[in-house]
């Protein structure tokens, strides 16, 4: 098992800023990709930002040159900065994280954040 611990969100003004924290913890083989995700209510769970074990990055079209995502790999920590928030992007964001052990890939999640950007 490996747990996710998530810390940093909170309230903020649109126009401000956040930074996210998630690390890894537990019976950790190879962490692959880590990444964070969001869900409003009543609506899916999207990607909004993912890395690689190797720095590849990934981002949802609407927080891209806002938001960046960054990893600690001996901490197995990954960050979010989130600049430029906008009200839209009030979410309970959730660290994910894929643990591949030689033969198969376990996803993880963590609690979950709650970022709240008033207008």
């Amino acid at each position: 098992q490996v747990q996710l611990v998530e810390s940093g969100g909170g309230l903020v003004q649109a126009g401000g800023s956040l930074r996210l924290s998630c690390t890894a913890s537990g019976s950790i083989f190879s962490i692959i990709f880590m990444g964070w995700y969001r869900q409003a209510p009543g609506k899916q769970r999207e990607l909004v930002a993912s890395v690689t074990n190797g720095g590849s990055t990934n981002y949802e079209d609407s927080v891209k040159g806002r938001f960046t995502i960054s990893r600690d790999n001996a901490k197995n920590t990954v960050y979010l900065q989130m600049n430029s928030l906008k009200p839209e992007d009030t979410c309970v964001y959730y660290c994910a994280a894929h643990n591949f052990d030689g033969t198969r890939t376990y996803r993880y999640w963590g609690q979950g954040t709650q970022v709240t950007v008033s207008s």
